[in-house]
This record gives C-alpha cells, sequence and structure tokens, in this order.
C-alpha cells in the first residue's frame, strides 16, 4: 500500500509538472501576440518566425550542451559538459526546462524588433541557449555559487526574465533606434504597434501561462506542494492585477487617458516580479510587490527610451529586465513564508544582501557576454538590416513575404458607414473655414445646364459624417459618388494624444475620401452644403478639393460630358 501511494504520488507530480512545462510553451504564443501587435504590420511574419526560431533553435542546443552545463554537477561555476544530456534520464526535468530556457531567449526578440537581420538574430538567440541561460541559471537552480549562499529566484525573475531584459538591452545600444524614432533633437516619436486586440491577446495568454509557469516550479501536486501551489496561484495573480491597476491609474493621471499598451506591460511587470518570491511572500507582500513593478514598468520605459535613447519597441527592458531585478530584491523584504525571513519579517539585511549580490552578479554576466556576441556578429555578418529593408519591412526581403495580412484592410467597411447611427458630436469652437477648409485647384465657374464645364469635388472627412454628407448631397440633387477608405496623416493641433508616455505630434486616423463630379449642381453649393454637413468646430472636420475635369463618359451608353452625368446610374 506505501509503495502504491509513492508511486501514485510520483505520478501526480510528474503530470503535474508536464502540464506546466505545456503551458510555459504556450507563453511563446503570448509574446509571440504582444511583439507583433506592439510593432507595424509589414514586419509581422518576420517577428512570428523570429519567435519559432527561439524555441526550434534553442531545444536542440539546449540537449546538445545547456542542460548539462546547468544541472550536470555541483560545480561553483557550471554543472559539467555532459554532451546530449547522456548521463540523464529525467525527462520530466528536461522539458521543464527546456521550455524556460526557450523564454529567455524570446524576451530578446521585442527590444531588438522591425530591425534586425534574421540570421544575426538567429545566431544570438541560440547562444543565449547554448551558454548564456545554462550558466547564470547553474549558479541559481543549479547548485552553483549563488545558491550555496541562499540566493532565492523561485521561478525565475532573474534566471529567465532579467537574463533576457539585459540581453534585450544591450543588444538594443548596440542596434541603435528605428529609423524615425528619435528627432534631430533626439526627441523620442511615438511608433504605434498595428493590433492592440493581438497585444492584448497575448498579454492574457501570458497571464494565463503564468500559472505554469510559477505553481510548476513546485515540480509537485502530491502532499503539501497542492497547497503550496495554490498559495502560488493566488499571490501570482494578485501581483499581476495590482500592477495593472496602478500602471492603468498612474498613465491615466500623467497622459489624461488610460495607456493601452503600457498597461498591457504594466500586467507582465507584475508577474515577472512576483515570480522571484511567489512562494515565500504573504498576499499583502504580493500586492505591494504588484504596485511597486506598476511604477517601476512606466517609469523605466520612460527613463530607457527618454534619457537613455534606446529603442525597445515592446518594453522588453522594462518589464522583464528592470521588473525582474526588482521583484529579486523585493524578495529579500518580503519574505515571510519557510525558514529564510525578509527583512521587514525580523530577516535581518544578510538574505538582502544575497539577493543583491546574486541580481549584480548575473547582470554583469549577461551584459559581458552579449556585448561579445552583438558585437562580434556586428563586426562580422552585420546585426542590422540596411536602411531600405527596414523602412519597406522585414517581411518582404527577409522572407519573400508581401503581407502577413493580404486579405484584410484596416477600414471600416462603407456598409457599416450607411447602416450606423449618427452619433452627436461635442462641438469646439474653431471657425467653419478653418475647421474644413477648401482648396480650389482650379477655380470652377457657375455652371449652367447648357455648359459643358465639369468640375471634381473631393472631400476627406471623418467616417462618421459620412451619412450627414450623403443625406446633404442628396438633397441637393447629388446622387452619385464614389466613396473610399484612407488614412489620413497629418499633424493635430491642440491637446496631444500619447503613446506609451511618448506625444503623438503625427498620426495615421481613418478617414474616408469622397468622390463627387457635378455638372448642373453648382461647386459652390456643394461646399457649402458640404461644409455644413461635417462641421463640428473641430481642426480636423475635414478638406475638400476642387479640380477640373477634362471629360465623363458613361460606358453603359457612350454618352459624354454634361449629359454623362445625368439621371440614374
Amino acid at each position: 500500500m506505501v509503495e502504491t501511494l509513492e508511486t501514485l504520488a510520483t505520478s501526480v507530480d510528474i503530470s503535474w509538472t508536464l502540464i506546466a512545462a505545456a503551458l510555459v510553451f504556450f507563453m511563446q504564443a503570448g509574446f509571440a501576440m504582444v511583439e507583433t501587435g506592439l510593432t507595424r504590420a509589414k514586419n509581422a511574419g518576420n517577428i512570428i518566425m523570429k519567435n519559432l526560431m527561439d524555441f526550434s533553435i534553442g531545444t536542440p542546443l539546449y540537449w546538445f550542451i545547456g542542460y548539462g552545463i546547468m544541472f550536470g554537477g555541483t560545480g561553483a561555476l557550471i554543472g559539467g559538459f555532459d554532451l546530449f544530456s547522456m548521463s540523464s534520464d529525467d525527462f520530466t526535468s528536461m522539458i521543464f526546462q527546456t521550455v524556460f530556457c526557450a523564454t529567455a531567449a524570446t524576451i530578446v526578440s521585442g527590444a531588438m524588433a522591425e530591425r534586425t537581420k534574421f540570421i544575426s538574430y538567429c545566431i544570438y538567440s541560440g547562444f543565449i541557449s547554448l551558454l548564456v541561460y545554462p550558466v547564470s541559471g547553474h549558479w541559481i537552480w543549479g547548485g552553483g555559487w549563488l545558491a550555496q549562499m541562499g540566493f532565492h529566484d523561485f521561478a525565475g525573475s532573474t534566471a529567465v526574465h532579467m537574463v533576457g531584459g539585459v540581453a534585450a538591452f544591450v543588444g538594443a545600444c548596440i542596434l541603435g533606434p528605428r529609423i524615425g524614432k528619435f528627432d534631430k533633437n533626439g526627441k523620442p516619436r511615438a511608433i504605434l504597434g498595428h493590433s492592440m486586440t493581438l497585444a492584448a491577446l497575448g498579454c492574457f495568454i501570458l497571464w494565463f501561462c503564468w500559472f505554469g509557469f510559477n505553481g510548476g516550479s513546485t515540480v509537485a501536486m502530491s502532499g503539501g506542494a497542492a497547497y503550496d501551489a495554490a498559495r502560488i496561484f493566488f499571490t501570482t495573480n494578485l501581483a499581476a492585477a495590482m500592477a495593472t491597476l496602478t500602471v492603468m491609474i498612474i498613465t491615466w493621471v500623467r497622459y489624461k487617458k488610460p495607456d493601452v499598451s503600457m498597461t498591457l506591460n504594466g500586467s507582465l511587470a507584475g508577474l515577472v516580479a512576483i515570480t522571484a518570491g511567489c512562494d515565500l511572500v504573504t498576499p499583502v507582500g504580493a500586492a505591494i510587490i504588484g504596485i511597486i513593478a506598476g511604477f517601476a514598468v512606466v517609469f523605466g520605459i520612460e527613463f530607457v527610451e527618454k534619457k537613455l535613447k534606446v529603442d525597445d519597441p515592446v518594453g522588453a527592458v522594462g518589464v522583464h529586465g528592470v521588473n525582474g531585478a526588482l521583484g529579486t530584491i523585493l524578495t529579500g523584504l518580503f519574505a515571510y513564508y519557510g525558514d529564510t525571513k525578509g527583512l521587514f519579517y525580523g530577516g535581518g539585511f544578510g538574505f538582502l544582501g544575497v539577493q543583491i549580490i546574486g541580481v549584480l552578479a548575473v547582470m554583469a554576466w549577461v551584459a559581458a557576454t552579449m556585448f561579445v556576441l552583438f558585437t562580434v556578429i556586428k563586426k562580422t555578418i552585420g546585426l542590422r538590416c540596411p536602411a531600405q529593408e527596414e523602412i519597406e519591412g522585414l517581411d518582404l526581403h527577409e522572407h519573400g513575404l508581401a503581407s502577413a495580412y493580404p486579405d484584410f484592410v484596416p477600414a471600416t467597411g462603407i456598409t457599416d458607414l450607411e447602416t450606423a447611427t449618427a452619433v452627436e458630436i461635442e462641438t469646439g469652437d474653431a471657425d467653419v473655414d478653418e475647421a474644413v477648409p477648401v482648396q480650389i485647384i482650379t477655380k470652377p465657374a457657375t455652371v449652367t445646364a447648357s455648359d459643358v464645364k465639369l468640375s471634381k469635388v473631393t472631400i476627406v472627412t471623418r467616417q462618421s459624417k459620412f451619412e450627414e454628407l450623403k443625406t446633404a448631397m442628396n438633397k441637393i440633387g447629388v446622387t452619385g459618388m464614389t466613396v473610399t477608405q484612407v488614412l489620413g496623416c497629418g499633424v493635430q493641433k491642440g491637446k496631444p494624444e500619447y503613446y506609451r508616455g511618448v506625444a503623438m505630434d503625427m498620426n495615421l486616423l481613418p478617414k474616408i475620401q469622397v468622390d463627387i463630379v457635378v455638372s448642373k449642381v453648382p461647386v459652390s453649393k456643394v461646399i457649402e452644403k458640404a461644409k455644413k454637413a461635417l462641421y463640428t468646430g473641430h481642426i480636423g472636420d475635414g478638406k475638400i478639393f476642387v479640380y477640373d475635369v477634362e471629360n465623363v463618359v458613361k460606358v453603359r451608353t457612350g454618352e459624354e460630358g454634361f449629359d454623362a452625368l445625368q439621371g440614374e446610374e
């Protein structure tokens, strides 16, 4: 009976660890979506490919030598050189540690997105799995010198996330910013991600999988381990929620509106920060860690971008680097459960000091090795793609992919505009001529029925004003118009909007372009009624352009000029 129960307990422990490993693997999908959503569509395929290669390259390299370096012995610096992990048959541990290794490697991708050569990325991603992560991982989890000192990093705030964050920072520094990210004075410009929906879905996936990341690090579910796992689930979730709320409030106050992408970063920051001490802290400690992580990620991302002038498109340095280090150190303050107490629970400065030493040591190891690696790559095959490839998109030049979204158009359908209920818009105080400026390319003359004078009126305005404009045109006898979805790009006056803490001085906004060719209806009347329909008093109500038209041909009847515009078509 005792043997049967022990076998059952072992089976439960292995099963839970394997389920957790599967969850941690699925984090690759979360990282891919977050990174893709927070960058531009022209690089979506490249980013997906890089995230796929992180795991595909890292898995055999970690099996080849990485796992042995990390767990092949109890030496102070490395475990051993166990090629192909021949001396280990603990496949549960091997797959569990493999998915953790892949997580560290994929973090780097986001900070160096949109301008890194694909072959160069594959090389340094593989090097992280081969050597960088296994060495510091041995120090912490494999019985190395930090473990012997009592350093505590339960699920990898430092071992996984800070390793990735520091590597990302070094890489982004050497690589340089994306073209157009900073103006000539060094002021950062907002480069918007193309899909907040993808980024949010990725964030939810990561939050869900983090229960396997932290909870699975118990590598057991039998006996008292189940209670420990439950507490870890709770502290993990609480820290993430508190960080999310904190970032939402901070951005609401600082930017006047709650920033979506920064708040998503806040969720991840709370998860990263709690990972080191999720097994030792109380719910109160977890909540405080989450709040601190929220402040750290906002000001950390701003500091990296605005002060250090480092371009990190997804905030990887602030989320993983800053909060990986911070969460590990905060464990030295808030640890309560277990034999080791944090400073705030009477543990003294000893444990806190060990945590700080561990963070600094791993930071130095990763920074030094990755600096050498990135420099060698830059001097040999090159780290950064050519400027033309960066401007046109890595999807096309690196992968021969014209678009990752060939069947999608980022605009609202015309049918939706026609059936939408008009929304009352708060009026402003701008003059009508300023709100809806008119540009006459060639000043049209007043047209009579016997005249062949033809003019085209082009109106660019908000999508929400289409119904009012169409109704106004119908009332004066204009029954034919061509409507096109367009993106308007320009400088908007007035109160600035912010993206990740950076004021957006120019932005692409969805608009409609309405083209009307008239002959009998006076152009002046079209302009008058259009301005009245579009006017709200705000800058950006629309623009009207007037052109001369040489001729119009009705294909069905062959009629030309004035006659071609008469009747229904």
